[in-house]
């Protein structure tokens, strides 16, 4: 977290960024909806809450989105770690009840008011937190950038494969505040925000908030991924010949357990479908 000593106990700074709002009304939530899990006697729904909290949000989204600012040094930089203090230090008192003494031990690592988490005040649900606006449009954010990861996974384009990102949508002013969380998140090399764009050669991905557009010659060598598709594609269809072959073979059919001639039925299902997948992502390159 870039701690230098310097850093005040958990407080939060009188200018919030866009990503501070959501993280904070987030967290409210969290505080919310544990409290009355707590209430209700429900300790699993408690700790599943703080465990998807943790890893999902904090982690996946706050810490990384964070980085940026830190990196760049400056007011913006002590802001974000203000924030992430006081998220992860009350987050920690959530916890505190299920993990005493590893919560304990973090929490006296981080800048604090008073002797021990056990006996600090617990977290309450704040309406001030209750930024909803930001967190709806966030939202709309990291579904964009999660459908740009997918695409380029499903591509099989590395991370540091940098590509230029070109997103229509109707919600112009939120993309563009969120334009660096694409080039920290999504491998964008450059970020371009509009109504609509006219682009040929390219990728589409589709959000239910934006169409995002990615030249394809940016991803991948379009001759080469030609030729690794027409590779798969043929040892594909070798092997959905060798399984109708042996199931159209009464022997086989009649003699094998029947679990057996299932997995291989499930099998053929299977290899047919990756088939299709693979002519059709051949179509897309075959113009």
């Amino acid at each position: 977290m870039n701690l230098d000593g310097s850093e005040k106990a958990p407080h939060l700074p009188e200018t919030l960024d866009f990503e501070d709002k959501w993280i904070l009304a987030e967290y409210n939530e969290l505080v919310k909806g544990v409290t009355e899990s707590l209430d209700n006697y429900e300790m699993g729904v408690a700790v599943q809450k703080l465990y998807d909290f943790i890893w999902d949000v904090f982690c996946d989204w706050f810490v990384e989105i964070c980085k940026i600012r830190l990196q760049a040094g400056g007011e913006k930089a002590e802001r974000a770690k203000a924030v992430l203090i006081y998220v992860l230090s009350n987050t920690l008192k959530l916890l505190h009840p299920f993990m005493p003494f590893i919560t304990e031990e973090i929490w006296q690592t981080l800048p604090h008011d008073g002797e021990s988490i056990m006996i600090s005040a617990y977290p309450e649900y704040d309406p001030a937190l209750c930024f909803d606006k930001e967190r709806v449009e966030f939202e709309k954010l990291m579904e964009a950038i999660k459908a740009v990861r997918n695409r380029r996974a499903e591509m099989n384009v590395p991370p540091s494969k940098k590509a230029h990102l070109y997103i229509a949508t109707a919600f112009e002013d939120t993309f563009r505040s969120g334009a660096v969380f694409f080039t920290r998140l999504a491998s964008a090399s450059d970020v371009s925000v509009g109504a609509a764009f006219e682009i040929a050669d390219t990728v589409s991905v589709v959000t239910a908030d934006a169409t995002i557009y990615i030249p394809l010659a940016e991803l991948i060598d379009v001759e080469k991924e030609k030729a690794r598709l027409e590779k798969e594609l043929k040892t594909a269809e070798d092997e959905l010949k060798r399984l109708n072959g042996k199931l159209s073979n009464e022997g086989f059919v009649s003699k094998a357990p029947a679990a057996v001639v299932a997995a291989e039925r499930e099998k053929q299902a299977k290899t047919a479908d990756k088939i299709e997948m693979i002519k059709a992502e051949l179509a897309k390159l075959i113009k």
